[in-house]
């Protein structure tokens, strides 16, 4: 059963639908409240919504994903929905989040970064546990990519390497040029 009801739609401040919208607005809300902006990493995002009034933000995926932070060597659980109230450093109220301790799925339901910033991110379950780690294992850098298409002018596109083949697609692409470099400049 969704969380996200009729009457939460019509409060929505903000609500965007496809994947490329999903994956940019996400990030930038996560880095507006002063959070690593990898620690969504979803996929296939079909809906993704702001109550700005009240801090609700939820996200839909396609399927249910499991990802493995290197950084940290830790695997965390996405649900096809994931809603959360957030604020400024902070993630409450979150559903749909699992991290595996040991050989368990622990149910994750807060998430805070030290204010001021001392470079730690702390994760709390729903029994009160909690793990801290290094903020710079859930930043993603950004990678500047190219897209030329015959025809048109070239465009840069700043998003994570998921994203090369929906670029393609979105904008009619034949070539994708991807930049070695973690700097990315303004286009």
């Amino acid at each position: 059963m969704s969380l996200v009801t009729d009457e939460i739609r019509a409060r929505a401040s903000e609500i965007y639908h496809g994947d490329a919208l999903g994956q940019e607005k996400s990030k930038f809300l996560l880095t507006e409240m002063g959070l690593p902006n990898g620690l969504l990493p979803l996929e296939d995002i079909e809906e993704c919504g702001y109550v700005k009034d009240t801090g609700f933000v939820w996200l839909k995926q396609k399927k249910s994903k499991v990802h493995k932070f290197e950084k940290i060597g830790k695997l965390v659980s996405y649900a096809t929905e994931v809603t959360a109230v957030i604020e400024k450093f902070k993630i409450k109220k979150l559903t749909g989040v699992k991290s595996k301790e040991l050989l368990m799925w622990i149910t994750l339901s807060e998430i805070t970064v030290d204010n001021p910033p001392t470079g730690k991110i702390t994760f709390t379950a729903t029994s009160g546990l909690y793990r801290t780690f290094p903020v710079s294992a859930f930043q993603i850098e950004d990678v500047k990519k190219d897209v030329k298409k015959e025809g048109a002018p070239q465009v840069g596109v700043a998003k994570d390497g998921q994203v090369v083949e929906d670029v393609k697609k979105d904008v009619g692409a034949t070539q994708v040029d991807v930049a070695k470099e973690t700097k990315v400049q303004e286009v």
